[in-house]
């Protein structure tokens, strides 16, 4: 019992402070605002974009039953033109902020989802940043493919903010 109790008294700060560490989303989005095409301004590297080298851009359509499809496409380097297919579900339908995305399907299954969390959003949804709760990927995107300095130092500001390094973002070329 006391080992139980000790276990307890460790692990509920831990898990307090964890959710206090995770990136904050704004307050409120409106996905009729949001839906549309997206330019990928810089991103955290990933396994499942190396491929990419330039044009990177997001697609997200309202669907009837309340999900999202999303089309994510890129240049290759050999200039052909790659487009991934997903799907996208809201997790935390008061903010509609935090959702989760999947490219895989068996048979209609979706087995994985990832995390994406919009933690900026400029008013005029102009501009976003999307991040996950571990930190691990991020993305800024844009209605246009090239945003100002000063929009851009506003937005790192924020990713600062959010507990992120903006030195581990890259650019991407349009």
């Amino acid at each position: 019992m006391k080992t139980i109790l000790f276990l307890l008294f460790i692990a509920i700060p831990f898990s307090v402070f964890a959710q206090q560490d995770q990136p904050r989303t704004v307050e409120k989005v409106d996905l009729k605002k949001y839906a549309g095409v997206w330019y990928e301004i810089t991103k955290i590297p990933n396994r499942f974009q190396k491929h990419c080298v330039s044009g990177t851009t997001a697609e997200y359509e309202l669907r009837d039953d309340g999900r999202i499809d999303v089309i994510n496409s890129c240049f290759e380097k050999n200039g052909n033109k790659d487009d991934a297919e997903g799907i996208a579900r809201i997790v935390d339908k008061n903010t509609n902020a935090k959702l989760e995305v999947s490219f895989f399907s068996i048979l209609g299954w979706r087995p994985f989802w990832g995390d994406y969390w919009i933690i900026g959003l400029d008013e005029d949804y102009q501009w976003v940043i999307v991040g996950t709760p571990n930190r691990k990927y991020g993305w800024v995107l844009s209605r246009t493919p090239q945003l100002d300095t000063d929009t851009m130092n506003e937005i790192f500001q924020i990713l600062k903010d959010q507990g992120y390094d903006p030195e581990d973002f890259e650019m991407t070329k349009h």
